[in-house]
């Protein structure tokens, strides 16, 4: 579908494009390229708000810099749409997280305006300080550096590290706190009390605009300006600004709040600032999905709604006539009020996820007892390590991917004092479109070498519920289950609850040919393509490891004493994965087998939809297939020449 772009837009190919232009047309300039992500993101998809909430911010920006020389970091990246479009790539956004075509996010092999590849967040300060001081000691003195960062993402303790870091040295770096009250969810916790302090203060706002228009005046203050800033500066710093000591107290000279959606007062500030040395924080407000009433009223549905009507705000579904299974994520939110129900220790815990996790489920029906904590993955684990220590029993809820940051307490604060963690990993596998930085390859490899650990992964729902279950028993220490972003496959998922023998497997089909392991969801795949094979007159023996750690010896030797072709299939990594786990117990015994393993192979693999990432990486039905009928094609030729 071709998108119409406005007149002013279409000859903005370029940052430089946009400089020919005066300061009048910027606000025409802004609605233009609201419409155009507007537009485009209805029919294709992707995030939304957070783009429509920075877009005055965006023009400004690349209006009042001079990029790619001067050095602009996105923080998380959810918000950098227009920045893409701005700079080279808007007759490409249109495949904008489509397999082969550009990312959601920052990327710096897409381009030289993506100064810094993002997708976590909380990393564009330290970043943009690393670049800092990298041309400070290339001389490179006139160079900007400047980190965008959301009020949600400032709450990790890296952003308060980069922080720390950059108030002691003397490069050219500017942060601009994107302050919008929202993550993907609302914000939680003190910082967002204590910034809307700073906005809702009437007298420090009234000084604030006296403060503001002597900076937009700066350049005809001549050699004095400096002082004059410096004199602004101890005035504030000594009465009405005490909001922003926490700033200040860093050795950062704090600006705002400022309206985040006048493009021309902020191109004019940032101008200012530019002239100003050292670290410096410009605070924004704005608000999220900016120009979109839909968007605006309920930001977290709007965050990435998929598809929709543009005029009337439908969020278009596909039409089912029969009942579907529900999402991972759905199974695990409400067996989590169900177990919660008959056991008073279960607490949840999630770090800033609550819908993208369904934990808001237990947050609805037992508020008291289940907490976002905020874009803080590390403090989730210790805060849970702290709550199993006196007795309770939490479920982390973090996405796999996420979970990367914060190992060393997965380590330390749980496993070392083998406390009862649950640690309920979502999004395990190839997340899909948000590509790299999401998706969830390691978790099997990094969590199965940690001692005390047991690794599990359900097939289906019922699975699932079973593995949550089982894993809030007496004296059961630290428990990691692992479950995809998606859909399962069972409708009547809600069955009874029952433990599972840790460390046990199942059979699900018995055969002859080879044989094959699998582990978590994958396992419908083999399912599927053993029905498949059957009908083909191949009969492969199909095996659900069910854990990863604890193995199954029992079933590994039935397997390798019965069968000497063996394929394993895992959504994870091939390297240190259960396919690893099986050769070491192949190694360990002494077995001799050909083993084939299907998996993500040791790569970065890019966004696109689930389907065409794992046929991508050969382990989805078809490829099970194929795997099966070379060992069945090789076992038949060697049988005749015999």
């Amino acid at each position: 579908m071709e998108v119409k772009t406005g007149p002013l837009l279409s000859t903005i190919n370029y940052p430089a494009d946009l400089k020919k232009y005066n300061e009048q047309d910027l606000e025409q300039i802004c609605q233009e390229l609201r419409q155009y992500i507007i537009d485009v993101v209805s029919v294709n998809g992707g995030h939304f708000g957070a783009s429509l909430g920075v877009v005055e911010l965006t023009v400004a920006l690349h209006y009042a810099l001079n990029t790619p020389y001067d050095k602009l970091i996105w923080d998380v990246g959810h918000q950098a749409y227009g920045h893409k479009i701005l700079t080279g790539r808007r007759n490409q956004f249109h495949t904008n997280r489509i397999i082969n075509g550009i990312s959601g996010f920052p990327k710096i092999s897409e381009s030289e305006y993506d100064t810094f590849g993002v997708g976590h967040s909380s990393t564009s300060i330290s970043a943009a300080l690393g670049m800092a001081v990298a041309s400070h000691y290339k001389g490179e003195k006139d160079r900007q550096h400047v980190a965008v960062i959301g009020d949600g993402a400032m709450t990790a303790g890296l952003a308060f590290e980069g922080l720390n870091h950059a108030g002691i040295e003397k490069s050219n770096v500017l942060v601009i706190l994107n302050d919008n009250c929202m993550s993907i969810d609302p914000n939680v916790g003190a910082l967002k009390e204590y910034l809307t302090s700073i906005t809702t203060s009437k007298s420090y706002n009234r000084f604030r605009d006296d403060v503001f228009n002597v900076l937009t005046k700066l350049s005809e203050l001549g050699p004095n300006a400096q002082k004059y800033v410096k004199k602004i500066q101890k005035s504030i710093k000594g009465t009405l600004l005490k909001q922003s000591n926490l700033f200040e107290a860093l050795n950062f000279r704090y600006f705002g709040p400022v309206d985040g959606h006048d493009v021309k007062r902020l191109a004019a500030i940032i101008k200012d600032l530019k002239d100003i040395p050292g670290p410096k924080l410009l605070h924004c407000v704005t608000v999220k999905g900016k120009g979109f009433a839909l968007a605006e009223k309920d930001q977290t549905k709007w965050h990435a709604p998929g598809l929709f009507d543009k005029i009337t705000g439908e969020i278009k579904k596909p039409v089912i006539d029969k009942p579907q299974p529900p999402k991972y994520q759905d199974v695990f939110g409400h067996t989590m009020v169900e177990l919660a129900e008959a056991n008073d220790k279960i607490v949840g815990i999630t770090p800033a996820m609550p819908s993208g996790s369904s934990l808001n489920i237990m947050m609805k029906a037992m508020p008291n007892r289940a907490f976002d904590v905020g874009i803080a993955e590390q403090h989730a684990v210790t805060f849970s390590a702290g709550l199993a220590a006196q007795g309770l029993i939490p479920f982390c809820n973090i996405y796999s991917s996420f979970m990367q940051r914060a190992y060393d307490q997965v380590i330390h604060d749980v496993a070392i004092q083998n406390l009862n963690v649950v640690f309920c990993l979502d999004r395990a596998g190839l997340a899909g479109a948000d590509g790299a930085t999401h998706h969830g390859a390691y978790d099997l490899a990094f969590m199965r070498c940690i001692p005390n650990m047991v690794v599990a992964s359900p097939m289906n729902e019922e699975e699932l519920r079973n593995m949550m279950y089982t894993a809030q028993q007496e004296n059961m220490g630290p428990f990691t289950i692992r479950y995809p972003r998606g859909s399962g496959v069972l409708p009547d998922w809600k069955r009874a609850l029952n433990t599972l023998q840790v460390g046990k497997g199942r059979k699900i089909c018995d055969g002859e040919d080879v044989a094959i392991l699998t582990i978590g969801h994958v396992g419908n795949f083999a399912v599927e393509a053993c029905k498949e094979l059957n009908s083909d007159g191949i009969t492969p023996a199909h095996f659900d490891l069910r854990f990863v750690k604890p193995l199954d010896t029992a079933l590994l030797h039935e397997v390798f004493t019965r069968f000497k072709n063996v394929i394993t299939v895992e959504d994870g990594c091939l390297q240190g994965g259960m396919g690893s786990a099986v050769l070491e117990f192949m190694a360990d015994h002494n077995y001799k087998a050909n083993v084939v393993r299907l998996g993500i192979p040791d790569e970065i693999i890019e966004h696109g939809e689930q389907p065409e990432l794992w046929a991508l990486c050969g382990y989805d039905t078809n490829s099970i297939i194929q795997a099966v009928k070379k060992i069945a094609v090789s076992r038949t030729t060697k049988i005749m020449a015999s």
